[in-house]
């Protein structure tokens, strides 16, 4: 507490504590509200044993989405929620949006690409497979000053749409589709499509996608996570570019496991700054001063030495939780992404039940919930289908699937055809009038 505030009282909060708690000095004048107070844990992961080569033996080749899978190998988080929890690490995007160098700021944006990963290493379990027209919000004006909504726009292939806006000066958006094979002894999982990010103030509009993850040793041993391929990051305003390259781990290599590095470049192709460090935990920047043509590059080429200043950390992984390992590797804002909202619109993964029940540990239960709702979405499907061929007969016209909040657009910069937020969710949930929903729990 300030000096100015020396006679309020502060309580330690309670197991059942309120929402907020309202501190009032005697004077009767200054109300103080606290933060919504969020949580810290969930119920520990139980410990059943299944094997996943059981399940797996029949599907090599496969596209994982297609294959109806027990909870025992997801994790209590949905694949809108896993897209949101790449906001963790937000204040890199604050912090750029203040950078009046647009070359300090790819830094920054190259940084935060980077950190999206960092929950991925022990986090060897799948997200829920959203069903068709699920959505996520996730409101932290309050704590972080973004809001952000995501909505699950087509369910072959999976296709997500996430629209992020925030009041410190940035707006982020993404239309992703996940590609998933299983491969024998890994899986890989390729996300297509591309994130745009624009800052207000400078209009600057960076465009880059996502690297391959891959799930190694399904057949035998413990699973692990590995990141590799490069991403390629676009200013397209300034035209300064950023080619991360996200190393491949490899047992006789003595690099660092997880190495992350990168070189930013303005339009000319000149290089300004250095960046490197691993995906699990820091990303550094090291700025240019000099350059020159040094020997010993493979086939004859002259590799190019730089000369830098030290070097600077831009982000560094927070600490996992106390008793992580038994919360399904969760960090703190995992931790609160499935927590129980008012007012949030009932399509919310939040409200997903065979999902919830596996978060309290009913796995049996949650199992039957799951199968339930894919045979609802399956005849859901089927029905669309019916009625789509049989409008063909008639020689009607009758419109394909139509997301909630999002729609159909050329986008500017990239001409790829993507799912944009058409507006409308808050308002609605203003209004708490979710008429326009489908019933899919």
């Amino acid at each position: 507490a300030s000096d100015e505030n020396d006679e309020a009282e502060f309580f330690d909060a309670m197991e059942e504590s309120p929402a907020f708690i309202t501190v009032t000095d005697t004077s009767g004048t200054n109300h103080t509200q606290l933060r919504k107070t969020r949580r810290s844990r969930i119920p520990d992961k139980p410990n059943y044993s299944l094997n996943l080569w059981s399940i797996m033996k029949n599907c090599i080749g496969k596209d994982l989405s297609k294959i109806p899978m027990p909870v025992n190998f997801n994790e209590p988080l949905s694949m809108l929620q896993r897209l949101t929890e790449d906001l963790e690490y937000s204040e890199l995007l604050d912090r750029a949006a203040r950078c009046d160098s647009s070359l300090e700021q790819m830094c920054l944006v190259a940084a935060f690409s980077v950190s999206s990963y960092s929950t991925t290493v022990h986090r060897t379990a799948k997200p829920f497979n959203p069903l068709q027209g699920e959505t996520y919000e996730l409101d932290r004006l309050e704590e972080y000053g973004y809001r952000s909504i995501s909505e699950q726009v087509s369910h072959h292939p999976p296709a997500a749409a996430h629209h992020v806006t925030s009041q410190r000066g940035w707006t982020l958006w993404q239309h992703i589709t996940i590609d998933s094979k299983f491969r024998g002894k890994y899986i890989s999982i390729m996300p297509l499509g591309n994130i745009h990010l624009q800052f207000h103030s400078s209009g600057n509009h960076y465009v880059w996608s996502k690297v391959t993850s891959t799930v190694h040793n399904i057949i035998v041993g413990k699973l692990w996570i590995d990141q590799s391929g490069d991403i390629d990051i676009v200013n397209t305003t300034t035209k300064d570019t950023c080619r991360l390259k996200f190393s491949p781990y490899s047992y006789f290599s003595r690099e660092v496991p997880r190495k992350v590095t990168g070189v930013v470049e303005d339009r000319d192709g000149t290089a300004h700054y250095i960046l490197s460090g691993t995906w699990d935990n820091k990303m550094e920047s090291a700025k240019i001063v000099d350059s020159s043509q040094g020997c010993g590059g493979s086939e004859g080429k002259q590799k190019t030495v730089y000369q830098t200043l030290q070097p600077k950390v831009l982000w560094k992984k927070y600490p996992l939780p106390d008793n992580a390992e038994n919360m399904h590797f969760f960090s703190s804002l995992a931790l609160t992404l499935n927590e129980p909202e008012e007012g949030v619109a009932p399509t919310d993964s939040r409200m997903r039940p065979d999902q919830r029940l596996m978060e309290a540990g009913l796995w049996d239960e949650a199992n039957a919930q799951k199968q339930r709702l894919e045979e609802r979405q399956r005849l859901e499907r089927k029905r669309r289908e019916a009625q789509a061929n049989q409008a063909l007969e008639e020689g009607q016209n009758i419109e394909d699937y139509q997301p909630v909040w999002f729609e159909k657009r050329t986008e500017g910069t990239t001409r790829e055809s993507v799912y944009v937020y058409k507006g409308g969710y808050w308002e609605a949930k203003e209004r708490q009038d979710w008429s326009q929903c489908p019933k899919i729990f």
